[in-house]
């Protein structure tokens, strides 16, 4: 029998790009409401009480009230929101995170989707923490760039208007400098650093894709630390993952200005993880990833088919 899930909030770009990518799978019946009733909260709560999973692509404040209406039916709940990434009572969504990570989630009655920035940084440094490569009390700066698509319907529309001119730029809009950002509690959990991160956000004229360049100076990194220790310590954790590509090492001069390029995974579940070292000791790492593929809907589909027994990278593109 066919598990049945509900996509509540299918009209957003994560629930539409999860929907489409559901779509055609004989192993599952997905369910949504149609456009009279999506916003109703007495159907809304029917279909939550009949599913097995039901996925989240709500508003925060949303989110928190149909994860209480889960509990009264026991149906799993996979929230993509911010509302729970950091809740003890939640499993983070991140298969990749840590050995034993796929297990707690394929037993989790309630499971957290990352946030996007937070994926590129967390598998970027996680390792290396674990390895003793980098000091948990670390202090790191970084940057991301991300396809306007990740600011949802408001950024979509802002960055389309043809008035505004937005996506005529030939230049990333960096956004969000002077406040706390919201991903920022969650890198600092489950990335093991203990110093929060400084983080620059920016939006780019295209609307899918993303890049997290984290640079490590020389003085950050454990003493002796070179680009090739830090190179095998994600290639020992990244080996056998399915949707991590581990590039090889740089070479001096390699790199061009199509390395890097933030849409390369687009439409996939794929992320791309690169080292660049530099002569004077420093180290450059770069994550490329889809911010709605391996960022947002792509991972919210293997941590689905992981919690109902499914192979994991089941309707995924790697």
């Amino acid at each position: 029998m066919a598990h049945r899930v509900y996509i509540d909030g299918h009209a957003g770009t994560t629930g539409l790009r999860i929907r489409e990518w559901l779509a055609g799978r004989d192993d599952l019946s997905v369910a949504t409401l149609d456009e009279a009733k999506r916003k109703d909260s007495g159907a809304r709560r029917e279909q939550i009480a009949a599913a097995d999973l039901a996925i989240l692509c709500l508003p925060d404040d949303a989110a928190r009230e149909a994860a209480d209406w889960a509990r009264e039916s026991d149906t799993r709940v996979l929230d993509t929101s911010c509302a729970h990434r950091v809740a003890e009572s939640w499993v983070y969504g991140l298969p990749e995170l840590a050995p034993g990570q796929r297990d707690a989630i394929a037993g989790a009655a309630r499971v957290s989707n990352p946030g996007c920035y937070p994926t590129g940084f967390i598998l970027a440094t996680r390792p290396l923490v674990d390895s003793g490569l980098l000091a948990p009390k670390t202090p790191i700066a970084f940057h991301a760039l991300s396809g306007y698509t990740g600011g949802g319907r408001p950024m979509i529309e802002k960055w389309e208007d043809p008035v505004a001119g937005l996506n005529a730029l030939a230049f990333e809009a960096t956004y969000a400098l002077d406040r706390a950002h919201k991903h920022v509690p969650e890198m600092i959990r489950y990335s093991g650093l203990q110093t929060e991160p400084q983080f620059l956000p920016a939006v780019g004229p295209f609307r899918c894709g993303m890049r997290v360049q984290i640079p490590l100076h020389a003085d950050c990194l454990e003493t002796g630390t070179q680009g090739k220790q830090i190179w095998e310590a994600l290639e020992a954790r990244y080996r056998d993952e399915p949707f991590v590509r581990l590039h090889p090492l740089a070479e001096p001069g390699a790199s061009d200005e199509h390395t890097f390029d933030p849409t390369a995974c687009n439409d996939t579940n794929r992320i791309e993880l690169h080292v660049v070292p530099h002569p004077s000791g420093h180290v450059l790492l770069v994550a490329v990833l889809d911010n709605l593929g391996k960022g947002a809907s792509g991972v919210a589909i293997q941590s689905l088919n992981l919690m109902l027994g499914c192979p994991e990278v089941t309707g995924l593109r790697g």
